[in-house]
């Protein structure tokens, strides 16, 4: 039984079928990448998991149980974390007090110190102990996505779904982006489905690729699979074209 999966669900917003029937799994202490064009529904599917929104139909079952059934102030505590395409911190807070937002599900009498002091581990192992009493407002693009990563990570999931974590990074950021995602899989035993138009970052990091489009999954494998498959090659770059692992892919 894969911890994820999501079977045959569409999405309308009116008359837009943002998702058609699509399906995908994702197995215990997998990177998963999840890719395609602009529009192709990638972020709407995190919407879906995480019952952001509710499908038009279909099934998403976590650990075989039925997602669907759960509010989205439960999707947390049964072990599933995420972080946004577009970045939902608090400006006017501190660091340390954004990411404790992320624990407020763990968070109970007597266990204040213990969950401050998570916090604060996971702030300094990635880089970020000097900034805790800073305000998040005025800090750089980059550092702000490491604060939303700490602030998921300190929820202590079991499934993290990472949407563009390398959006607005430089060359050399990305490059270290890659090293940070399998060091955490290992260090917090996590299972991980990643959304990013990075090509190289998803197909160095990921152990299988789903590819979307127009909200259907049109290809699944091995990176190696999915960067020579003529479908994928077409929905990217258009019929008798080439690709490869640089090839750019367009955000949600």
């Amino acid at each position: 039984m894969a911890l994820l999966e999501v079977d045959n669900v569409s999405r309308r917003f009116g008359g837009i079928l943002a998702l058609d029937e699509l399906s995908l799994t994702v197995e215990k202490d997998e990177i998963a990448g999840l890719i395609g064009p602009n529009g192709a529904g990638k972020t709407t599917a995190f919407n879906v998991i995480t019952r952001l929104y509710k499908p038009s139909s279909g099934a998403v079952r976590y650990e075989g149980k039925d997602l669907l059934r759960e509010p989205a102030h439960r999707i947390i505590r049964l072990g599933i974390a995420r972080t946004f395409q577009n970045l939902q911190l608090c400006a006017h807070m501190s660091v340390l007090d954004n990411v404790l937002v992320g624990a407020h599900t763990r968070i109970a009498p007597g266990r204040e110190r213990a969950i401050r002091a998570e916090a604060l581990e996971t702030l300094d192992s990635l880089g970020l102990g000097a900034l805790v009493n800073s305000p998040a407002a005025g800090l750089p693009f980059g550092t702000l996505k490491r604060i939303e990563l700490v602030r998921a990570l300190v929820a202590r999931p079991r499934l993290l779904l990472l949407d563009e974590p390398a959006g607005g990074l430089n060359h050399e950021e990305v490059g270290g982006l890659a090293e940070l995602i399998r060091r955490l899989r290992a260090e917090y035993e996590l299972t991980i489905l990643l959304v990013e138009h990075h090509m190289n970052l998803v197909m160095t990091v990921s152990d299988r690729v789903t590819v979307l489009d127009f909200g259907r999954t049109i290809a699944a494998g091995t990176p190696k699979e999915i960067q020579s498959d003529p479908a994928v090659i077409e929905a990217y770059l258009g019929a008798g074209a080439t690709t490869s692992a640089d090839a750019p892919a367009r955000a949600d």
